[in-house]
């Protein structure tokens, strides 16, 4: 099970969202220090969202996520938020970016995720960011009234392989992940899934671990953001218990 650290940018810096909320930020530090900082504890991959791009819809970050991809030989970065165009893709992917997620577009414009799936391949993930079973998209401030599950499977259809599925109630709440819901996703699809939202202990690590070795369950990885933040567990710890 890869352990994806979160580092998540907004207006230049690193932060953590509590649930979403903009008007809810917590500033940690410079994204590229917060890198460097995981990288050095063995991550071997890392998740970026660029808040700034997902609330308004145009890339604002790009020249930081690129100096990350660019500096650190090994770590392999997706990156999230305001992807909407090929040629956000095709820079992203020059600029050294291992995996680009497509969110709010997968949702507003299939021409534009069908052609990146195919071009493309597993180099595309989709976020699924959802409240109650739905959907949500611009940085989970729009309700797409499509069915979670349903919006992957349709997305399973065009060719996804992988999808960061993102309980936005648990986001940055320390709650726990929402085991049922991950499950639903993972036994309702034939995708990949990265678990994304509410992890606070090691335990929580543990317990999506033991998802991962059943065999069956097709759990790619899990996001943490804010539990290593606050020091509630450490890289190291949550490397050895994934077995990464």
């Amino acid at each position: 099970m890869i352990i994806y650290p979160a580092v998540d940018i907004f207006k230049g810096q690193a932060v953590r969202l509590k649930q979403g909320r903009a008007s809810d930020v917590t500033v940690y530090g410079e994204p590229l220090e917060m890198a460097e900082r995981w990288f050095k504890a063995g991550a071997r991959w890392l998740h970026v969202v660029d808040l700034d791009g997902a609330f308004e819809g145009t890339p604002a970050n790009h020249g930081i996520i690129a100096e990350i991809a660019r500096t650190m030989s090994g770590l392999k970065v997706q990156v999230g938020g305001g992807i909407r165009k090929m040629a956000t893709i095709e820079n992203l992917i020059r600029s050294g970016v291992a995996r680009v997620v497509l969110g709010t577009s997968a949702v507003n414009d299939p021409r534009f995720t069908n052609e990146a799936l195919q071009q493309y391949g597993d180099r595309i993930a989709i976020g699924i960011d959802a409240h109650d079973g739905i959907a949500k998209v611009s940085g989970w401030t729009e309700d797409s009234r499509i069915g979670a599950i349903d919006l992957a499977r349709r997305l399973e259809q065009k060719g996804a392989r992988l999808v960061i599925y993102t309980d936005i109630a648990r986001d940055g709440v320390l709650v726990g992940p929402n085991l049922e819901s991950l499950y639903a996703m993972i036994d309702g699809t034939g995708l990949e899934v990265v678990a994304s939202g509410g992890v606070s202990n090691l335990s929580d690590v543990q317990k999506l671990a033991a998802v991962q070795r059943t065999g069956n369950r097709r759990l790619n990885g899990v996001i943490i953001g804010k539990a290593l933040y606050e020091q509630l567990l450490t890289l190291e710890e949550a490397l050895e218990v994934s077995g990464c």
